[in-house]
This record gives structure tokens, C-alpha cells and sequence, in this order.
């Protein structure tokens, strides 16, 4: 298991690059592939220290006792102020194992997910008997009855899946905890460098690291951050599950995390510049995107982020066909169904990630089939915008 021993005295951006784990016994400036599944010890006395815990050490892959492993845990846990992480072959697994291990007494997701999400605690949950309630952001205030009856876990996200919702931590944090129970935050739209959640008091933090702590689509993982204690229970779901990262992907995400601090300020920056010029469009009914100053939750926002991150989500004047038609025609915004890379993607949510879902259900959440999703890439500005605007005028 990856503790966390990091100065905190350091920067964010400097503890991006450099944490004590990152060079080898060999001067390498970065952690290389330890492509082994097990690990040899030269005394059984040896490997039972390491099994017992009474020593730091490699045991065996699947554990995630692997170089490679622990070292990116130990910067992921710098990065989001945590004593403990575990990272995972998905998002999805972390959540599972988040489930698995803290929501026997119930759960309580709050607000809009992420369909996967959604699923998994609808459909799939309750047949291992683990009761779960889903309610809208609008319906907070079901959320004393829901505590009050046992339930022991709230997650939720902020900002949310495809709607931006915002979502007070501290608030939440403090409302969950008066009733003894636990709060986990899905941050996997804003990344540590906008947000840190267990700094503003949640238990546990989730993110899907195939997204922004990825950032090149080119790998598929998750991470889960917290207390020791806390995840301790966590390390037997994720080994017995075989849900642990490899030691490829491992190394490829601690790469991707030494120019994450970079990427996050352009896709913010670049981010904020087309939902302004999307808000002045006449084709564009509605921009959702915590950065403006018309949205709800700006205030809030502001107060709990450091950055508005690079997801937003328009509604097209006209119908799901309309839609269809302005993704279609886009050139430099890729079609296609994930987030958080270099390349700006453009996708339906009602087609992709929310599909699912009955449109009876993603009415009642305020998703519309006239809504496109956009993750801002790191390309020029005014390209994405010129791109949009062209795109926007076939409707």
C-alpha cells in the first residue's frame, strides 16, 4: 500500500515533477517500467517482513506492490493532499471498490454522474443487497431523511456529468458527517490542479485518471485517495478483484502527471474563452460552464475551485437532430465518447455517456437530447471557436 510522505512545503506544480519515490536506485530521474509480476527475496524471514507489512518492499503485481505502481501512487497522493492512494486499471473499478468496501450500510448519490455510474448503483449494487438512493441536486434536502435512516456513504460529483452542477463540499462534508457518515467526491472533471476535495473535508476522492491525469487518451486508469484506515479495507476489493493498475499504464500516468499543472491552465483558460463566445451566439440557447459569470453555481464555484476546468456543455437551439448536425460538421472537435485530452472532443451526451438512460430519466435530469458536451483540447482558441461557429451555422 502507497503512503504518502511528501513535503507539503512544496508547490503543487514542483510535487507534479518531483516526490521521494520518483528516482530509482539507479539515478534515473523517473520511475521505470518494472514490467515483472513478482518480485524475488534472497530469506523467507525477507518476504515475510514485506508480507507482514513490517517492511517496505515489492511482493507481487496484482497487490499493486510494484515500483512502478507505488511510486505514482505516492505523487497522486501528493497531489491531492492524501495519506493513502490506490490507483486502478479504471474509474469505473475505483468506484466499485469505493462501493464494495464503504457502501454495505447504503448509499446516497447526489446530483448527476456519470451514466457508468449510474448504472452500476441502480441496476447492479442492489442485486449484491446494498441499498442505494439516487437524487437530483434539486432534491438535496431529501438528504437529512436518507442520512437519518443509516446510510453511511454520499457521493457525488462537482462539477457533474454533462451539466457542471456545483456541489458544496464543505457543506455536504458537514451535513454527512453530523449523521456519522462518509463523503466521497468524483473531482475527475476538474483534476487536483482546480480542486481537492479531502482539503475541504470529504473522506474520499475518485477520479477517472483515463481523463485530465491522463490527458493524451492513450490510457485506461483510475485513482482512489484517502486516509489510510480508511482505504485499508479497499486494498483486499482491489487485489482479490484483480482490478490494479498495471505497470505500463502506471508509468505512463506518471508521465502524463509532470505536465499536468500546464495542460490544466490552457484548458481553462482556453475553456472559459469559448463559453463566453458560445454565450453570445444566437444558435446557443443555454452554455453551461462554472466560469461564467451567469452560471448558478459561479460564486461557489469561485470559493471551492481553482479553476473552472475545460469542460462545457451548450444546448443547441433546435432539437437532438440539430444536435447531431453541428457535432457532425465539425472539423477540429473529434466525435467521440471520453474527455480531458490534448484533442478537443464533441460528444451527444443522450447518444454516449447518459445513453443509457431512459429519455423519460435524462428529461427529469435536465439533460436534453439538444446538448453537446465539449472538452476543450489544447489547440488555439480561436480555431475551436472559428470551428464551432461554422459547424453551428449548418442548423
Amino acid at each position: 500500500m502507497s503512503k504518502f510522505n511528501d513535503d507539503f512545503s512544496k508547490a503543487f506544480a514542483t510535487r507534479a515533477i518531483h516526490t521521494p519515490a520518483c528516482r530509482d536506485a539507479h539515478g534515473s530521474p523517473h520511475v521505470p517500467i518494472y514490467n515483472t509480476t513478482t518480485f524475488a527475496f534472497d530469506s523467507t524471514a525477507n518476504l515475510l517482513e514485506v508480507v507482514d507489512g513490517k517492511k517496505v518492499g515489492s511482493l507481487y503485481t496484482r497487490y499493486g506492490s510494484n515500483p512502478s505502481i507505488t511510486s505514482l501512487e505516492e505523487k497522486l497522493a501528493s497531489l491531492e493532499s492524501a495519506e493513502t492512494a490506490f490507483a486502478f486499471c479504471s474509474g469505473m473499478a475505483a468506484e466499485a471498490a469505493l462501493f464494495l468496501s464503504h457502501g454495505r450500510n447504503g448509499i446516497v448519490c447526489l446530483g448527476d454522474a456519470y451514466g457508468g455510474t449510474l448504472e452500476l448503483l441502480s441496476s447492479q449494487l442492489p442485486l449484491l443487497g446494498i441499498q442505494t438512493n439516487l437524487i437530483l441536486g434539486t432534491e438535496i434536502d431529501k438528504l437529512d431523511e436518507i442520512l437519518n435512516g443509516g446510510v453511511k456513504l454520499v457521493f457525488f460529483e462537482t462539477p457533474t456529468n454533462p451539466t457542471l452542477d456545483i456541489f458544496d463540499i464543505r457543506a455536504i462534508v458537514a451535513k454527512a458527517h453530523s449523521y456519522g457518515a462518509m463523503v466521497a467526491v468524483d473531482s475527475t472533471f476538474s483534476s487536483p490542479v482546480n480542486q481537492r476535495p479531502l482539503e475541504l473535508g470529504a473522506d474520499f476522492v475518485v477520479h477517472s485518471a483515463t481523463k485530465y491525469l491522463g490527458g493524451h487518451s492513450d490510457l485506461t486508469a483510475g485513482v482512489l485517495l484517502g486516509a489510510k484506515d480508511l482505504l485499508e479495507p479497499v486494498w483486499n476489493w482491489r487485489k482479490n478483484l484483480g482490478s490494479t493498475i498495471d505497470p505500463e499504464t502506471a508509468t505512463l500516468l506518471s508521465r502524463s502527471l509532470r505536465t499536468l499543472v500546464v495542460r490544466m491552465r490552457q484548458h481553462n483558460a482556453t475553456a472559459q474563452l469559448i463559453a463566453e463566445a458560445m454565450e453570445r451566439h444566437p444558435r446557443v440557447s443555454r452554455v453551461f460552464y462554472p466560469g461564467l459569470l451567469t452560471f448558478p453555481s459561479f460564486e461557489l464555484a469561485r470559493s471551492q475551485m481553482h479553476g473552472f476546468g475545460g469542460m462545457l456543455t451548450i444546448e443547441i437551439k433546435g432539437d437532438g437532430n440539430a444536435a447531431s448536425i453541428v457535432a457532425d460538421n465539425l472539423n477540429i472537435f473529434t466525435l467521440a465518447p471520453s474527455l480531458g485530452g490534448v484533442e478537443s472532443l464533441v460528444t451527444q451526451p443522450s447518444t454516449t455517456s447518459h445513453h443509457d438512460l431512459t429519455k423519460k430519466e435524462r428529461s427529469r435530469r435536465g439533460i436534453s437530447d439538444s446538448m453537446l458536451r465539449l472538452s476543450v483540447g489544447l489547440e488555439d482558441p480561436e480555431d475551436l471557436i472559428a470551428d464551432l461557429n461554422q459547424a453551428l451555422a449548418n442548423i
